[in-house]
């Protein structure tokens, strides 16, 4: 497994453009294992944030405030939606419109019970991942986006894999193996990871 700061080998990680990696704001962070070290502990603090009063997650802005509060400690970018082509996600000049119809399907989903509210949340982070709005974080994003609504619609925050038993490894493999049978419009395997 290699350290290096940006690993190129790492198909499953977006990988940043160099005017964006340029952009990490901790000045002592040489090696991968420091970069995950000081965006958890952002992580950790943007989830106590978003926890502590409701919120409505279901807003273009929150959800840009939302990566800010979750990434603002790392990176100049955080928040922003980027500006460049990945290997995944939405062309960059879509992204705004994009979610914003994105939030509307949601919002009717909702009114109308379409889905349960598991399956509500579950397609929510899905085309949330989907579009990938921003540089980088976006899984993150998107997990914590969609335990946030969970709450707002009552009901448990999802396990994201957590009590399977699985190395972290494994429970990443199946993450994105759930994403991708969704994106080929077969809901049940991440239906199945999110509570597992």
């Amino acid at each position: 497994m290699s350290d290096s700061l940006f690993d190129p080998e790492d198909d499953a990680a977006t990988p940043l453009e160099a005017e964006e990696r340029e952009q990490l704001i901790p000045t002592y962070i040489t090696v991968r294992s420091e970069l995950n070290e000081a965006e958890q502990i952002n992580i950790a603090d943007a989830d106590r944030w978003a926890f502590s009063r409701k919120r409505n997650v279901l807003d273009a802005r929150f959800l840009r405030a939302l990566h800010k509060r979750m990434f603002g400690n790392v990176w100049r970018w955080a928040g922003q939606y980027r500006t460049t082509a990945r290997n995944i996600g939405v062309d960059a000049y879509r992204i705004s419109t994009d979610l914003a119809a994105h939030i509307d399907d949601v919002r009717f989903w909702i009114e109308n019970e379409t889905y349960n509210a598991d399956e509500i949340v579950a397609r929510f982070h899905h085309r949330l991942v989907q579009i990938h709005p921003f540089p980088n974080g976006n899984g993150r994003h998107g997990r914590m986006a969609a335990d946030l609504l969970a709450k707002q619609l009552g009901v448990e925050r999802f396990t994201w894999g957590s009590k399977s038993g699985a190395d972290s490894k494994t429970i990443r493999d199946d993450y994105v193996a759930a994403l991708r049978s969704a994106d080929g419009h077969d809901i049940e395997p991440l239906m199945k990871f999110v509570r597992s």
